[in-house]
């Protein structure tokens, strides 16, 4: 290898020699790079998973027998992953789905690892199943012998997520899954069972705070409307059961002359709503009003026109709380208008997709431009940028945006529908009041966030020295 050298024109953070007889497994450099980096160095035996743990895993009953999905029986799938304890499914099957079909039974205690999913592409979601609880094809369960507490191995493949992902899963065009034969392979750290108890309560300790901070901002952040709507004079409608009787309404000709001809448009619930909306103690003017210039649309890179110089925000990049994170932003080249070039306080509205109605204010210094299926726009001088922010991701104004949607498969909401939505427009001294308020209540919402975040990485690191030589 002493006759090779690298140009010093290439990155040397993304290119390495190595010898043929050190390639471990697979002749790609992601993973070899990986397995480098990957040395954790612990002062305790390891042992291969394969041999720790036993696994199966489960499938689906037939969404066709609706009898299959009337029991009591905890049905686990990817979507349940957002805790590290599970004790609860969004679904439950019966005794006969549980017999008939190929999903199995974990036990409580065991160990669930999803084994298929996108969300692979970033992380290893895993969760200690506190009762008994049928998988699906998705998921794996782990029993671990004798020598391993499955809190532990759960924890250990939390906090070591990011070495660990390159070395077991394997990426295609359509979904990331965990290579089984590089998967059992992995070697885990062995500790005494008092030091990995000792791993598992400082990582409980961390998980306590995060559910209390997260509990405490969740409630700062639900007040933002009873306060906003408050402030408006807008008294939002009773909620209607939802019955055949209240399912029928009737409607006027010139009404959906002038607008779309569908019942769900025209149901009285929508129509309650955007009445309580200009019914408020100011008068609501179209967005269209209100804005500087037209709504400028974004543009979605095609594979050609990526991996450019332009960072280009994607409707991925924003979340759901409305902040938006460059984490992982895509790159592209010079496809994009100067128009789409982003500017401070734009307010961007997510069109197209599951996630339509998405709000969020770009707030960052630099030069991104806008990606596909989102538009952008600015407040002119009756308005204020951040007030409408906070008024398009309120509940009534959501409601209204829900009604606007067209599209039976892949949902849309055209320009001309977000330019009509209305806005209640105060005196632009009340509404600087009103979006300082709210911006207040979100930061102290997002220094909870970061707490909890800080009390993750501190437990991280302390069971890092616990682990590591």
């Amino acid at each position: 290898m002493s006759n090779y050298n690298i140009s010093p024109a290439l990155n040397k953070n993304k290119v390495f020699l190595v010898n043929l007889s050190e390639l471990l497994g697979r002749l790609d450099p992601a993973y070899n790079i990986a397995i480098r980096n990957s040395d954790l160095r612990t002062k305790y035996p390891t042992e291969q998973i394969g041999k720790l743990v036993r696994s199966f895993s489960g499938g689906t009953p037939s969404k066709a027998n609706p009898e299959f999905w009337e029991g009591n029986i905890l049905w686990a799938s990817p979507k349940d992953f957002k805790e590290f304890y599970l004790t609860d499914t969004e679904d439950r099957i019966s005794e006969s789905a549980l017999s008939d079909s190929s999903t199995t039974l974990a036990p409580a205690n065991s160990l669930l690892i999803v084994v298929r999913s996108g969300v692979l592409i970033h992380t290893i979601p895993v969760a200690i199943a506190k009762l008994p609880m049928a998988i699906n094809q998705d998921l794996k369960a782990l029993i671990p012998d004798e020598r391993i507490l499955p809190e532990y191995l759960g924890i250990y493949f939390r906090i070591y997520n990011d070495k660990l992902l390159p070395l077991i899963v394997k990426h295609s065009t359509t979904v990331q899954s965990i290579n089984t034969e590089q998967f059992s392979k992995l070697k885990i750290p062995i500790p005494p069972k008092n030091i990995q108890q000792q791993i598992i309560a400082v990582y409980v300790e961390s998980l306590q705070i995060k559910k209390k901070n997260e509990a405490a901002a969740e409630k700062l952040l639900a007040s933002i409307d009873d306060y906003l709507l408050k402030e408006l004079g807008i008294t939002l409608p009773a909620s209607i059961e939802n019955s055949l009787t209240n399912r029928i309404f009737t409607s006027t000709l010139k009404s959906i002359s002038t607008n779309r001809f569908d019942p769900f448009f025209h149901q009285s619930k929508f129509i309650a709503n955007i009445n309580a909306i200009r019914n408020g103690k100011y008068p609501a003017k179209p967005l269209l009003e209100i804005i500087s210039e037209n709504l400028i649309k974004g543009t979605l890179p095609r594979q050609e026109e990526k991996e450019g110089k332009n960072p280009v925000v994607q409707i991925n990049c924003i979340t759901s709380d409305g902040t938006i994170t460059l984490a992982d932003l895509l790159t592209a080249k010079d496809i994009f208008t100067n128009e789409q070039k982003l500017k401070i306080g734009d307010v961007l509205v997510v069109i197209t997709g599951a996630t339509i109605g998405k709000i969020a204010q770009w707030n960052y210094e630099g030069e991104y431009f806008l990606g596909g299926d989102i538009v952008k726009f600015q407040t002119n001088s009756l308005a204020d940028n951040s007030f409408v922010f906070h008024f398009l991701r309120s509940a009534p104004m959501q409601t209204e945006i829900k009604r606007n949607i067209t599209g039976a498969t892949n949902g849309h909401m055209g320009p001309d529908d977000i330019k009509h939505l209305p806005i209640p427009i105060p005196p632009i001294e009340k509404q600087k009041e009103i979006a300082d308020h709210i911006t207040g209540i979100r930061q102290q919402a997002q220094q909870l966030k970061e707490k909890t975040k800080e009390a993750l990485s501190k437990a991280s690191q302390e069971i890092e020295k616990i682990l590591l030589a």
